[in-house]
């Protein structure tokens, strides 16, 4: 198996970085196989999802509204409504495994990988990408 760790700043805001051409570049070349995408944080999480077209905001203000930065968490260290950051990877995996066919991740046409991180106590993430030959 093939693995090595991406370094991604996500800044300190809520938001979505799309990680689609280092995890395309990770595999290029690789054959068929499967790419495991983890993110090794418990505050943080891996979307397949649109981007570019406004879903990646709209994707913020669902989990603003589902998830709310005020102090109703239990989990209280950190910024205020730091708790609802430990809560993300339950609705938004902090891992997606995706299908490599000759070396190219398939993807859907509008379909992106997406680090999302709603702590803005942690400007930088860590990505591990997964490469395991068909």
């Amino acid at each position: 198996m093939r693995s090595e760790v991406l370094s991604v700043r996500t800044g300190n805001r809520a938001t979505v970085v799309d990680i689609t051409d280092e995890v395309a570049a990770f595999v290029r070349d690789l054959g068929d196989g499967l790419v495991h995408v983890f993110v090794p944080h418990a505050t943080a999480g891996v979307a397949i999802i649109e981007t570019g077209a406004g879903s990646d905001d709209d994707l913020l203000t669902a989990l603003e509204h589902v998830l709310p930065a005020d102090n109703r968490w239990q989990h209280r260290h950190g910024s205020p409504g730091h708790g609802r950051d430990h809560v993300l990877p339950a609705f938004i995996a902090p891992y997606a495994s995706l299908p490599v066919l000759n070396g190219r991740i398939a993807l859907g046409t509008w379909q992106s990988i997406c680090l999302v991180d709603t702590n803005g106590d942690n400007p930088t993430r860590q990505v591990r990408l997964s490469f395991l030959a068909g």
